[in-house]
């Protein structure tokens, strides 16, 4: 639980009457119907605590992933491994590219490390470059990047991604990959390091079924990493039983239905294209990414104008290296995303 003054991300419809949420990147198709089932066989199983190791699920991730169960560990959402990351490493010198998403630099700060930035160019349309490299040295513990990118939905280029890991391995710093908009990610940007991952690498890849799978409500994520003490570092700071019942098994069931994100993206791949072309005949600057939802620019206030009439986006002026009038809104069915066009054109109309 937060404060009422400490949220930071999208998705917050509990605080005022919300008819249509754009805040938050997740498969508008909701969760699948196993998933639904699933959750509701776990009721019998109510009053026994959840399995503390995962290890059904751990064990079916790992087969996913071509690894071993003991390279897999699962957390109550992506949020809870990135915190346990950050505690379990303690680095003093981390390197974060910004934009980004907020709570790489929150966890940070907790364990007492102030980063440093690498500014993503907005003139360069928040594009991923070699200069990267540069800012990477000896004394860089570690660097933490998104691909795609939140909010920019830019992908890191597979080949500078090769090279990023190859200079971690040089100088040892660690990896830390979010990879959270993996399965809804166009097919042609979709590149995922698991596949060149080393016994003992100092990398570690972030998952959740969050966004591909509707799941947001249950909060399940996995990472996948080779370096096994670093692993039994988290588990120790981690609280027992911190995955429910419910999660492992609607994980479980997530994973027996594999074509659900391919169906979500299927209908990316023609809304994406169409948002884009509304927006930017409204006058705003939009960037056509990699993943599912769209940044854009343009006037100041949409935020507060769209919320009166029961619309949520979300602001990124919260955003290191952001400023107001940057937004980004999740794509959605066809019908919604009109309705979204229909608000915004009121608001610019008005």
């Amino acid at each position: 639980m937060i404060l009422d003054s400490g949220y930071v991300h999208g998705g917050d419809v509990y605080s005022r009457p919300i008819r249509l949420d754009f805040s938050a990147n997740v498969n508008p198709f909701g969760a699948p119907a196993a998933v639904k089932t699933a959750v509701r066989a776990a009721e019998e199983d109510l009053s026994v605590y959840p399995d503390p190791y995962c290890g059904t699920l751990r064990e079916k991730l790992a087969a996913m992933n071509g690894v071993d169960r003991g390279h897999v560990i699962c957390g109550n959402g992506a949020a809870e491994l990135i915190y346990q990351f950050a505690a379990a490493l303690q680095p003093k010198r981390a390197l974060l590219p910004v934009p980004s998403f907020a709570d790489y630099e929150s966890a940070l700060i907790a364990t007492g490390c102030e980063p440093a930035f690498y500014p993503l160019s907005r003139e360069n349309g928040f594009r991923w470059t070699e200069d990267i490299l540069d800012a990477m040295g000896p004394e860089t513990d570690l660097i933490m990047l998104c691909s795609p990118n939140n909010p920019t939905g830019r992908s890191v280029p597979r080949d500078l991604l090769l090279k990023v890991l190859g200079r971690c391995r040089e100088t040892g710093t660690w990896l830390f990959l979010d990879e959270c908009f993996y399965e809804l990610t166009d097919e042609d940007r979709a590149f995922s390091l698991t596949s060149q991952l080393r016994d003992g690498d100092r990398v570690f890849l972030l998952r959740a079924f969050t966004k591909a799978y509707g799941m947001a409500g249950l909060r399940l994520g996995y990472g996948v990493c080779m370096n096994r003490a670093l692993l039994e570092v988290m588990c120790r700071l981690s609280q027992p039983w911190n995955v429910s019942t419910m999660a492992q098994a609607a994980g479980l069931a997530a994973l027996n239905c594999p074509d659900w994100p391919q169906k979500a993206r299927a209908l990316y791949r023609q809304e994406k294209l169409w948002l884009y072309e509304q927006l930017t005949a409204l006058g705003f600057t939009v960037l056509l990414g990699d993943a599912n939802f769209l940044f854009f620019s343009g006037a100041t206030g949409l935020y507060e104008a769209l919320l009166v009439r029961g619309v949520l986006i979300r602001d990124c002026a919260n955003y290191r290296g952001l400023r107001p009038g940057d937004y980004r809104i999740a794509v959605r069915t066809h019908e919604e995303n009109e309705a979204l066009l229909g608000a915004i054109k009121e608001v610019l109309h008005a």
